[in-house]
């Protein structure tokens, strides 16, 4: 029995729409000209806008889509018929400068009519609202405004998937709406669409078959009343009281199921909607946005405003202190129901920097949040899963180790500010520094999530969360652990120009010593590949028939700067600034709006040469995030920092979105309108972390210092450099064969053991037992520091149980340098 037909008027009209399923569904663009939601929580409704019109609308969380799209068909009848995102002209401007609601103004490019639009979310409930207005343009007319006839069509994508909706007419107290839901997934929401004047007709359809837009399109006329349309890609359609076309309100709302999605959009409307909107405004007036950073911005804090309230406004309103990456899907336009994703999942790095965003604004509050809900998605063994949705479960299943050093970074920055509140983080901590002593420096996936090795950018994050554990613990009484987890940030940052230098660079031809992207895991290494040993790094992205393999060194990003904002590298060090020469060299564009650089060299990941999406492979474009980290380091160097500021500022479009990309080549026309270099290239947008970075690099000019360095990271590794490490570390996953000599070797694992060694080839041997160090590591140090020159060989005993590993090992002791 269907629930809709018994609870509701179900209005039959013409019967069920032709031409099902309908087209293939294809997402939208995820060049997003603003998005929007209100600031209280109870408003668990987020919507996006790009075109001029509405776009993916999530709801109840963050994550989940439940739209494709929402827009206006206008027609006079007789001589034209206007989809508003194809046809109209169109501007915008913010309802208020310190609330994400918007204005948006669509004008006939012949000049007979203007639409303008206001887009809130109701405040206190899941309901998006638009007001629209229609006045004659310059070259229009009362009689041509009176014969206008103006549709509203919507798109469902129910909990993210175009195929499976259904929709239906309904009769609503006398008036004509609109009910959509997915019928073969139980406890998926239901959407009522309602116009306060009421449909005066309305009907349902299969995209691309028997939709409004075929409809119109051909005759100007509305001919069809499709009374539903079952499990197929759907659109709803209903027309505006011609009396009211001039001035009228529409209503989309959600809930689970039919009467709590009609409840609350027929509630919504029944408020009016200028009481609305001060209610929505003075909600995000109590955001408080950080005003004394706008004497550091070029525009006079007008991105600062916009930045502040997109990372608010892309935390989860279910699962506080869960910030996504984006409220966007990459070249949607050309993605399906197979890509689940899209960017609005959670990645530990990108939220971690939204939370030191925002805690560079004041927020520690929020920065506490993100780190509780940290705490409750962690892994029992300390780690994180490489994205994951809103409620906690793994997206992708990449290991990368900077997403473990990240959390504890941010614990130690809350913990230094006092701002931990009652939250005892230190089994948090403990947890993710033992998977880091268990792990590191061999990483699944450095931060562009492609390959594995030794990668420089994560090993700045791996030995600054190191320092700061350590740190942490000792304030929590556990020296020896403090002193463990010193003791290998020293082995690592002792090693880092052996992992991550090329000394015999070809990107360059004054410039042959220099850090490479990232190096592979050597033969025995964790993840190491069929070719351990070449110093050979494969990219899955690359175009078909084009190369994708090539040498380490062949390969640079700009990914070592984190050493310098961390604080393991001076910005004065020799290697530093020649590496950037290559960085220069390879990776930077000048657009007209300011310089940019690109990720990596025969990076495929981008909009194709010819402005065609990326679908697998395609060319990487210049980042906007990667002209503020090249900031962050101008700033620590002493160099000037403005000209990067303005070239931020710049890249944002006209609702402050920074992208994902740009782009960066000729200007080309794409799709009908001109993509010249400096515009979005069709990645995500808006990017949160491009936002965070921007935000950290006003608060940075404004204290005269890098906001993330670590002075803690920076007394150890360049204010006063240590002496050299002082152990060799073996890990059963990373079985060294060779050690320096003048170290200690150190043995660890995740359980306890005894270990049987000798220096002499077995004509002396000693037995020894671990000891147990915190909750996660056991530890022996085999006390070889004396030996010059020779092999230490071993054996291991697994306590636990009660068997012998089965096999020796032998590391060669080389003389020091």
């Amino acid at each position: 029995m269907d629930t809709t037909k018994s609870q509701y008027r179900w209005i039959e009209g013409q019967g069920a729409a032709f031409g099902a399923p309908g087209m293939p569904p294809r997402w939208t663009s995820s060049e997003k000209w603003a998005i929007g939601t209100a600031y209280s929580a109870a408003s668990r409704v987020w919507y996006t806008i790009s075109h001029g019109i509405l776009n993916e609308i999530y709801y109840p969380t963050i994550d989940r889509p439940q739209t494709r799209d929402m827009g206006l068909l206008i027609t006079d009848g007789e001589t034209f018929f206007h989809e508003e995102k194809r046809a109209l002209n169109f501007t915008g401007e913010y309802i208020d400068a310190e609330a994400l609601g918007v204005r948006l103004y669509g004008a006939d490019r012949k000049g007979r009519y203007v639409i303008e639009k206001e887009i809130i979310t109701d405040p206190h409930s899941p309901v998006v609202l638009m007001r629209v207005r229609l006045r004659a343009g310059e070259h229009g007319s009362e009689e041509l405004l009176q014969k206008l006839r103006v549709y509203a069509m919507l798109a469902p994508h129910i909990d993210g998937g175009g195929m499976g909706n259904s929709g239906s007419v309904v009769d609503l107290a006398g008036k004509k709406s609109l009910l959509a839901w997915k019928a073969n997934e139980p406890g998926s929401p239901s959407i009522a669409m309602i116009a306060d004047c009421g449909f005066s007709r309305a009907s349902c359809g299969y995209v691309g078959q028997s939709d409004g837009w075929q409809d119109l399109h051909n005759d100007f006329t509305m001919n069809w009343e499709f009374g539903s349309a079952l499990d197929g890609n759907i659109s709803l359609t209903g027309e505006i009281d011609n009396r009211h076309t001039l001035d009228f309100r529409i209503a989309i709302g959600f809930g689970d199921g039919h009467h709590s999605a009609i409840a609350s959009a027929m509630g919504a409307l029944a408020t009016p909607f200028e009481q609305q909107k001060e209610r929505f405004i003075a909600q995000w007036r109590r955001a408080a946005s950080p005003g004394h950073l706008a004497s550091s911005s070029c525009d006079y804090g007008r991105l600062m405003q916009i930045s502040h309230s997109i990372l608010l406004a892309h935390e989860d309103k279910t699962f506080a202190g869960a910030f996504i990456a984006s409220a966007s899907i990459p070249w949607g336009y050309a993605k399906g129901d197979d890509d689940l994703g899209g960017y609005h999942l959670v990645w530990t790095r990108d939220m971690v920097q939204t939370a030191s965003a925002l805690m560079a604004c004041g927020r520690e509050e929020t920065a506490l949040r993100a780190l509780v809900y940290l705490a409750c998605t962690q892994k029992p063994d300390g780690s994180f899963a490489q994205n994951f949705w809103v409620n906690g479960t793994p997206y992708w299943t990449g290991l990368q180790l900077d997403e473990v050093a990240f959390p504890i970074i941010l614990a130690w920055r809350l913990w230094k500010r006092q701002a931990l509140g009652t939250f005892n983080v230190l089994a948090f901590v403990e947890r993710a520094a033992g998977f880091l002593l268990l792990h590191a420096p061999v990483t699944q996936q450095e931060r562009w999530e492609e390959n594995s090795g030794y990668s420089p950018s994560t090993l700045a994050a791996v030995i600054s969360g190191l320092v700061c554990a350590a740190e942490l613990v000792r304030a929590h009484g556990a020296d020896e652990l403090a002193t463990l987890l010193e003791e290998h940030a020293d082995w690592i940052e002792s090693h880092l120009e052996d992992w991550t230098v090329t000394n015999n660079g070809v990107l360059h031809p004054d410039v042959k010593r220099h850090f490479m992207r990232v190096r592979p895991p050597e033969c025995g290494d964790p993840y190491a590949h069929e070719q351990c040993g070449k110093e050979k790094v494969t990219l899955n992205n690359r175009p078909p028939g084009t190369r994708y393999e090539f040498e380490a060194r062949e390969i640079i990003d700009a990914g070592f700067l984190e050493l310098v904002r961390y604080g393991v590298r001076r910005a004065d060090d020799p290697l530093i600034v020649d590496s950037l020469k290559v960085v220069d060299h390879v990776l930077k564009v000048e657009t007209p709006r300011g310089p940019c650089w690109r990720r990596y060299n025969f990076d495929g990941y981008g909009t194709g040469p010819d402005g065609s999406p990326f679908t697998g492979y395609g060319q990487g474009r210049a980042w906007p995030l990667l002209t503020g980290e090249r900031a962050h380091y101008a700033l620590a160097a002493g160099q000037d920092v403005l000209p990067y500021v303005q070239a931020i500022e710049a890249f944002a479009s006209l609702g402050g979105m920074l992208p994902e990309q740009v782009w960066d080549s000729p200007e080309i026309e794409v799709r009908g309108h001109k993509l010249r270099p400096g515009d979005p290239a069709g990645s995500a947008m808006p990017l949160v972390w491009a936002h965070a970075e921007y935000l950290k690099l006003l608060r940075s000019l404004h204290d005269r210092q890098v906001f993330d360095r670590i002075e803690a990271v920076a007394r150890r590794y360049c204010d006063d450099r240590p002496a050299s490490a002082t152990v060799d570390v073996f890990l059963l996953n990373r079985a060294i064969r060779e050690m320096q000599a003048g170290r200690n070797l150190r043995i660890l694992a995740d359980r306890a053991f005894r270990v049987l060694w000798t220096s002499d080839s077995w004509q002396t041997h000693q037995m020894m037992e671990c000891r147990q160090v915190g909750t996660q590591v056991c530890c022996a140090d085999l006390p070889v520091a004396g030996l010059r020159e020779g092999q230490v060989s071993f054996t291991l005993f697994w306590m636990g149980e009660q068997r012998w590993e089965g096999r020796n090992f032998d590391v060669a002791v080389s003389a020091e340098e």
